[in-house]
């Protein structure tokens, strides 16, 4: 899968594409991460990317045309490449949306920064915009790192376990169970006894009631955008009232 960064910042990606699962992704080419720099699409000899808004105000905006041949120039192979900007009036950002994603064979994420994007962007060029939470940053670099991250990770084979992204919080419109290691004894807190029991049937059933609960208690919302089941309305009428108990013993 290939992504094509449009940002005046591409410093910023270093670390990021260079370290860890993604830097491997890079690596081992499952992915491809192409940064392009807009001051680079600049026509003026000072490779101006803003200028003052229309109609007054505070700060600067981003002007159309070095976007637009940024963006011209990351869909040159690829003429259907989804185009995604980042912006904080975006959908919400989602594991839905990251497997929706997941699907393209090449995204462009545009970076905004300062006050805006010429809004002539988004009608003439950009399929969806993008929001990773309710507040402003100074740039779209870091969500966009967090939609290559989010995505790549379902690429299959880059997380080297086929089951791991499968099973992770929100997958299934849940929160992931709790999770637990050596040693067994930390601090006086005790691994749940079922967890070595090497019953595999108690194990998963102990792990979906878990999740049930801390879904019920951190995120009571998702139970509204992501309905009960039957299997789970099976495990409230069964433990409702004592479902901390079931949890912990």
């Amino acid at each position: 899968m290939k992504f094509s960064v449009l940002t005046i910042f591409p410093e910023i990606f270093s670390g990021f594409l260079n370290e860890s699962i993604i830097g491997r992704a890079v690596e081992g080419e499952q992915i491809e991460v192409e940064l392009l720099d807009i001051r680079l699409f600049c026509k003026d000899k000072h490779k101006n990317v803003d200028d003052r808004p229309y109609g007054g105000g505070a700060g600067m905006v981003m002007k159309p045309e070095p976007l637009s041949d940024a963006i011209f120039f990351a869909k040159k192979n690829n003429k259907n490449a989804k185009v995604a900007a980042m912006t904080p009036q975006g959908k919400p950002f989602t594991q839905k949306k990251a497997v929706s994603l997941a699907k393209e064979d090449e995204l462009i994420l545009v970076c905004g920064r300062y006050e805006g994007i010429d809004e002539r962007v988004f009608d003439l060029y950009v399929d969806e915009e993008i929001s990773i939470g309710d507040y402003v940053l100074t740039g779209g670099e870091i969500p966009a790192m967090v939609v290559i991250d989010a995505v790549t990770r379902l690429i299959p084979g880059v997380l080297g376990c086929s089951d791991s992204a499968g099973e992770e919080s929100f997958s299934e419109g849940r929160i992931e169970y709790p999770h637990y290691t050596r040693p067994y004894d930390f601090k006086g807190i005790k691994v749940p006894d079922i967890l070595l029991s090497g019953n595999h049937g108690e194990v998963e059933k102990w792990r979906r009631t878990a999740s049930l609960l801390r879904t019920l208690d951190k995120r009571p919302d998702m139970l509204f955008t992501d309905p009960v089941s039957e299997e789970e309305k099976k495990i409230l009428s069964l433990l409702f009232g004592r479902l901390e108990d079931f949890v912990r013993k």
